[in-house]
């Protein structure tokens, strides 16, 4: 198996008052390249703070996690940055666009931040495939949601990351534009060979990926 990411007794527990709760309480989840991994699980459940975890933006309290061969966890924060931005590309439900700059900026900024130029026919195909190539000019409060998320699933492609962690991605949209949208980001995942990983409480959703996880009180076992 061509595993991808890896985590290994993963724990992040918080501390209230005088009470401590395990967010994830000992997991670990083996997903190979080329999944698309649905996460379900109820307000609570854990499921966002599993995903900020694997994506490097939280830390956990205790174990490891491994994506393409490499330890994120005992990274030092400059390296697990950079990592971040080559290897991971993020989706999540209220966009995260920079509203002063236009869709076709926001899409190339993880470029730039690696002092990298862009690989245009790549970013060319990306844009044809989601439908943005006249929308390119247009700052994000003059795109509807969809159009938002579409720039948003760009920007996650850009890179080409080894995997792409969505945070509800589609919870800001109606049902006909989530249709859409979940079409088009399993569509582009399939095409480039990215793994997919989807964290919502959709059903419909939920029963598109390969495979269902569901977590319960910082606890994962799959369907």
């Amino acid at each position: 198996m061509d595993i991808i990411l890896e985590t290994k007794d993963l724990i992040k527990t918080y501390v209230t008052g005088i009470k401590t709760f395990n967010a994830v309480n000992h997991t670990s989840i083996r997903i190979e390249r080329g999944d698309f991994v649905t996460i379900v699980g109820k307000s609570g459940s854990g499921k966002s703070t599993l995903l900020h975890l694997i994506g490097g933006l939280d830390s956990p309290t205790s174990g490891e996690i491994w994506i393409d061969n490499e330890c994120i966890t005992k990274m030092a924060e400059e390296d697990l940055s950079a990592f971040r931005r080559r290897k991971i590309g993020f989706i999540f439900q209220a966009f995260n666009l920079v509203p002063s700059l236009n869709a076709w900026e926001n899409i190339i900024l993880p470029i730039g931040l690696d002092d990298k130029k862009p690989d245009m026919p790549y970013l060319k195909e990306i844009i044809e495939m989601l439908g943005l190539s006249d929308k390119l000019t247009n700052l994000p409060n003059t795109l509807s949601g969809g159009q938002q998320q579409r720039v948003a699933i760009a920007r996650a492609l850009a890179t080409k990351p080894a995997i792409i962690l969505a945070d509800e991605p589609t919870g800001n949209l109606d049902s006909k534009t989530s249709d859409e949208v979940m079409t088009l980001l399993k569509t582009s995942a399939f095409k480039y060979e990215q793994t997919l990983i989807v964290i919502t409480h959709n059903e419909d959703i939920a029963q598109m990926g390969t495979r269902k996880l569901i977590i319960t009180d910082g606890k994962v076992v799959e369907e």
